[in-house]
């Protein structure tokens, strides 16, 4: 007599698959042998388990529903722990998933991002730029317009997986006989064969293929920064919907220039008597325009001149950084001889001489100031 499968687990006859799955690891929870070790649990445990493996095989459920027992007629008792279930089903009970049946995955698969990196100058950055780049990406097939078909029919059904897009093997160990699956060799998992692959991608609905694109570089971009360019990544298997395109942006250095966040530093040599007496001195800014930096007399070494909006852009808002021009005081080395009288009579008449300073003394500070310094560059 065939044994009531239903009965078994506690379901109806219409009961879905979701509802046995959910009543199957309801009783293994109870019966399973590491929560209750008596031989009248293991063998509740090894029906409900039978049961399960069953109902969840649409062949022998159709086989139990028409009064028969698939188990029977296959040979007994499926394998598992002591002759339950397979291993797959224990684990799908105790952690909700795992061992049930995945089913096909879709052949049309989105596509991946993809990253280049592009190099331009502080200028560009400056300014903002159309850049022309150069990607070699997965592209839809022109020939078999992504169908991955040459006459572009629609795949058929696997006859090995019968559409599932899987495979179930049965291996025998010291447990018992454990049931596992694996994606269908016929088809890699999709259910679904290509009779007649494409001869220019394969069957898979797309191709590599080198593409000239313009990216838009706006002002104010930074070294790191990465601008996106939506669906200009990788077309996915199947000729699924693309990726996006990264491009990450790498600044060259710059002979005069350099940049710290918004704002721009450069260093200005002025001779020592020019720094005495003030002078200015004439650069060409990122706009190609003179910039005039003013030196007042006076100025020390080390100091820092700032020129308040004459820095970077600031990316996607108002205004612009700051310039800062730390000043180099060059004292001269090689004296000619008219030049030398002349700073002798400069220093007779200073009557100035070296003095060694301490912290908070008029003049000190000098070391502070050369730690800021670098602590701002």
């Amino acid at each position: 007599m065939a044994r009531d499968y239903y009965g078994i687990l506690g379901v109806d006859k219409s009961a879905s698959d979701a509802e046995i799955k959910k009543a199957y690891r309801r009783l293994a929870r109870k019966y399973h042998p590491d929560v209750n070790d008596t031989e009248e649990a293991a063998e509740k445990f090894r029906e409900v388990s039978v049961a399960h493996e069953v109902l969840t095989d649409p062949e022998k459920r159709r086989i139990v529903d028409m009064g028969g027992d698939p188990m029977e007629q296959g040979g007994g008792m499926p394998g598992g722990f002591g002759g339950g279930g397979g291993f797959g089903d224990i684990f799908e009970a105790f952690f909700g998933g795992g061992g049930g049946a995945r089913g096909p995955r879709s052949r049309v698969q989105p596509g991946n991002d993809a990253l280049l990196r592009a190099s331009i100058t502080l200028e560009e950055a400056f300014a903002g730029v159309k850049k022309d780049i150069t990607v070699d990406t997965a592209v839809v097939c022109d020939h078999c317009a992504g169908s991955g078909s040459e006459s572009q029919s629609r795949p058929v059904t696997c006859g090995q997986c019968h559409g599932q897009g899987e495979v179930q093997e049965v291996q025998r160990s010291f447990l018992g006989n454990i049931m596992t699956s694996r994606p269908c060799p016929a088809c890699d998992g999709f259910g679904e064969i290509i009779e007649d692959p494409c001869t220019r991608c394969s069957g898979q609905g797309r191709m590599k293929k080198r593409r000239d694109l313009v990216v838009n570089v706006p002002a104010g971009i930074s070294s790191g920064m990465r601008i996106r360019m939506a669906g200009q990544g990788e077309v996915g298997h199947g000729g699924g919907p693309a990726g996006d395109l990264y491009v990450e942006i790498a600044t060259r250095p710059h002979a005069v220039f350099e940049r710290e966040g918004d704002n721009l530093h450069l260093t200005v040599r002025v001779p020592a008597v020019d720094a005495a007496l003030g002078t200015s001195a004439t650069v060409e800014d990122l706009a190609g325009q003179d910039l005039t930096i003013t030196v007042p007399a006076g100025t020390q070494p080390l100091e820092q001149l700032h020129l308040p909006g004459q820095g970077m852009p600031r990316l996607r808002t108002e205004g612009r950084g700051d310039l800062i021009a730390h000043v180099e005081v060059v004292v001269p080395t090689a004296l000619d001889e008219r030049t030398r009288e002349l700073l002798e009579q400069l220093r007779e008449h200073r009557a100035e001489t070296a003095t060694v300073t301490r912290e908070g003394e008029e003049g000190s500070g000098f070391f502070s100031r050369l730690k800021g310094r670098f602590r701002n560059r």
